[in-house]
This record gives C-alpha cells, structure tokens and sequence, in this order.
C-alpha cells in the first residue's frame, strides 16, 4: 500500500481496497466530488463512507435532495446495511409546495428556493455536527442555481462553509448534465472520484471507478474495476507488478514425463510463463493439468482457473489419462474454479489470481493454470487491453516465483496457417507448440518447444499422445519433413520410424 504523502489525518472509507487505490483514505476534513451516471453506486458507497465513520464513533449525516428517506433505508436494506445511528436529513419538495397558490411570484422561485436550502443544510450541519457529511445530490442545486456563475458560487459557498468544521464531506453528482459544470464541480473540489458503469454487447454490466484528482496525496491512478454486491462495493485494484517485487529462490519443476522434461532441458523454471499453443482437442490443457498433479503430488499447490469447459467435464477428461485431479482437489492441493467471463470483469478475475496467488485464501499456489486466454478475451470489455493488463499480471506472477500456463486454441485443426485471436507469444518465456499431422491415413498429435528465454531447450518435434495410462511423448521425429503443415513426407531411409508403441512407415 503506498502511504499518503501529506501531514493530515486520513480517514478510512469503509472499503479497504478503495482506500489502498487512495494511497491509505481520504484526507480529513476536505470535500470531495463523487459522480457517476445513475446506477453506477454512488449512494452505495456513500452509505459505506458513513457507517464506517459510525464504527469509529463518529456522527454522521445524509443529506439527500432527490431520494426519499424510505427509498435511502431500501437501498441500506438490500445490503444489510442499518442506518439507525445515520442521520437522514430529507429535502425534498413537499406535497403542499406543488401548490399554484404557494408559487412565487415576485422573486424567481430559484433565488429563493436555493437561499432556503443552503441555509436548511447548514443548519442542520451546526445543529448534528457531525465529521462525515454526504450532500446527494448537486444535480439539484445546478437546477436551483439556473446558471453556471450561481452554481459555482453556491458550491463555493458550500464549501467554504465546511472549512474548519471538522468534516469530510461528499458532494454527489449524477452527470445529468455534463460540460462546463462538471469541471467547475472538479476545480473546487479537494478530490474527485469518478464512477463509471459500462454496458456490454452481452453479459452483465461492467463497473470501474478512477481517481481524477487528489490534492497533495499519491494514489494508483487508472481504472480499477469493482461490483455491487450485497454489502456494498467491492474493489478490485489494478495490479501494479512493480508494488510487489520479491526475492524468491529459483527452482525447476518439472512435469513427471522425462521426454516432456528433456524437450524443456530439464524442466521449467519458477516465475516463468507458459503458453501452450494449439488447435482445439489436441491436449494443451492436459499437459496444464500434469503439471499441476506432479506439483501437487510434492506437496505443492495450484490452482485452474476453467473458462471453457465445466468442472465434472475437467474431472472426467483427467481421470481418463490417468490424472488423480479429484483426490487432489479434495486433499486441497490443487483448486479448479469454473470462470463465466459473460459475468465477471477482468479487474475482479485478475483479483482472484492474486489472493489465489498470495494465500490469501489457504496455501500459496505454486503454479496457475488459465484455460483459456480465449476465454479471458471474452471478458475483456475492449480488446486493445488484454495484452498490457495479461502482461502486468504474468510480470506480478513471476515476482512471487509462480509458473503461469496460459492455454491458447487457435483456428482451424492442420497445417500452418492456424490463427490466434490475438498473438501473446512474445510474452510468455515458454511457448510449446502443438499441432496434428496426418500420415497413413491417421491424424496424430506432435509437440514442439519453440520458445524458452532462461535456458537451453529441444528444438526437436516428437509425437504427443493422450492414452490411458497417461501422457505419453515419443522419441524426436528426425525422418519426417513438413510436420508443421500437417502433411508430412520422409526422407529417404530403409527403416521405419518408431514413436512409443505405434511404428510410422515411411
């Protein structure tokens, strides 16, 4: 967490990963603008903002222009949340006010509406006194004020007010009417929090929230996605891989296959990533699971993140090669999570990888299988993102020493001119290449390392199969031209070729 670099007290707001985005809380006694589109949870976490002052004693107060105090207690119900020690304060126009006869008529109705309601807030904040303030929302003061120059010097006013009062205060503000008002909000305010509320072509919406402005305060800049659940906000920082450099000792794990070991020169390497690259049903997420057993059958844990397939399916395809994945779920070694990417954002995924990652949620994981980034570009709101925010989390993995599979299909079955949906391969240290070939009237399965920066490895091809018993991996194919275009032809040579239990004839 980075501390605040400033000599006032800061204040907690209630969510704690909101105020590690803050650089610690909010800076005491200051007034900040909260404002985001209708929906986007801004009376959620004004509400958290207030009852965490109540847990530390303090008096609070709600100010609402535009809500009724039932639907502000709604609101506080579906959450769980008890307002009894909040003080609600309504300002909203009563029945009788919407009379013809108690119209004015000298004075414009805004001169004198707007005095009466600034001077009805700052009574009520002398009588409370309370160190939390929460005025929801300005939308209607810029209807009051009917000009920008009337509506700055009331927000001024307003603010000016506060000023050694001891009281942090929150001026809501719901972007019904954008432009110059939105900037003369920000110029005065101490601080800005901006919440935004996106809508997808399909899946549940997607939320984010950014600090545009925070006087004399470092803060973790960017968007940070978050979601509403019952409770309130829950935040989802932006990883920042450089906040979390650790010194760990470098080891190699190794798969348990001995030809698998010898293609990477003896194994792979702690901190690493790898991406296994290949067509659909050729075994790329089997050789992510052997990896984690043999982790797990030292004792060791990881975790699978399942974007494409479900649980009992990823079961029963490991027990078919002989993979005990279900004892080691059990023994807790290894945790497989089902992932809906048409429901959960890439910031609240990637928060999961890395309290996964941290042992936040049990035994520190070792290695992390992410099936597939396909799956993880689904839940990407604007694909131009997925390589910069895939990078920062596979360079925070590496700082914690753990080895990142990251599994790939790419279109189409044979030949070479396979494509991904978007190219990563300069970003993993290992890229294994698998690929069908066909000879004799049979479709097999090779594999290739092609890529691995910290150390020697095969530039071999040698057959990949998925039998019974487990995985099996044959000798190099040193005979064969043109495995890659998925129709090979031999050189010529009186002998056969022999790959495992099966003979290729040339």
């Amino acid at each position: 967490m980075r501390e605040a670099e400033t000599t006032s007290p800061v204040i907690k707001t209630g969510i704690a990963a909101f105020d590690d985005i803050l650089g610690g809380g909010l800076t005491a006694n200051r007034v900040y603008l909260l404002h985001g589109t209708p929906g986007s949870g801004k009376t959620t976490l004004s509400l958290q903002f207030l009852l965490e002052g109540v847990r530390q004693g303090e008096k609070v107060l709600y100010v609402t222009l535009s809500e009724t105090r039932m639907e502000l207690m709604a609101v506080a119900k579906s959450h769980g949340m008890v307002l009894d020690e909040v003080e609600i304060f309504e300002l909203i126009a009563e029945e009788q006010d919407l009379d013809p006869d108690n119209q004015y008529t000298m004075f414009q109705p805004s001169e004198v509406e707007l005095s009466v309601t600034t001077r009805r807030i700052q009574d009520e904040v002398e009588r409370i006194k309370p160190k939390r303030v929460v005025i929801d929302s300005l939308s209607e003061v810029k209807l009051l004020a009917q000009s920008a120059l009337r509506f700055r010097r009331q927000v001024l006013a307003l603010k000016q007010f506060f000023v050694g009062r001891d009281c942090t205060v929150l001026f809501l503000d719901d972007k019904t009417a954008r432009g110059e008002d939105d900037l003369q909000l920000e110029s005065i305010a101490h601080g800005v929090i901006s919440l935004e509320q996106l809508s997808p072509d399909y899946g549940a919406e997607r939320r984010r929230l950014s600090i545009t402005k925070l006087r004399g305060q470092r803060y973790r800049g960017g968007y940070h996605d978050f979601s509403i659940q019952r409770g309130g906000l829950v935040v989802y920082p932006r990883i920042i891989a450089s906040e979390h450099l650790k010194r760990n000792d470098v080891t190699v794990m190794r798969s348990g296959i001995p030809e698998m070991d010898a293609l990477l020169g003896g194994g792979l390497t702690s901190g690493t990533s790898v991406l296994l690259l290949g067509p659909a049903g050729i075994g790329k997420s089997s050789l992510g699971v052997q990896y984690a057993a043999e982790a797990a059958r030292r004792g060791l844990a990881s975790i699978l993140f399942s974007f494409d397939e479900r649980l009992e399916t990823l079961f029963q395809r490991a027990e078919g090669i002989g993979i005990p994945l279900r004892t080691y779920v059990d023994q807790k070694l290894i945790e497989v999570r089902a992932i809906d990417p048409a429901e959960m954002s890439p910031g609240e995924f990637a928060d999961k990888v890395r309290k996964a990652a941290e042992g936040e949620n049990g035994k520190p994981v070792k290695i992390v299988v992410i099936d597939s980034l396909n799956g993880y570009l689904n839940a990407m709101p604007e694909e131009r993102f997925l390589t910069a925010q895939l990078h920062e989390l596979l360079t925070y993995l590496g700082h914690l020493g753990i080895i990142t599979f990251l599994v790939v299909a790419q279109h189409g079955l044979l030949g070479n001119a396979m494509q991904t949906v978007i190219d990563t391969s300069y970003l993993a240290d290992t890229v294994i290449l698998f690929r069908y070939f066909e000879t004799r009237g049979e479709v097999r399965q090779l594999i290739s390392v092609v890529k691995k920066r910290n150390g020697r490895h095969e530039r071999s091809i040698r057959e990949f199969s998925l039998t019974e018993s487990g995985i099996r991996i044959g000798e190099p194919l040193r005979r064969f031209h043109g495995l890659l275009t998925g129709t090979p032809f031999s050189m010529k040579s009186a002998e056969p070729l022999t790959v495992q239990n099966s003979t290729i004839e040339e």
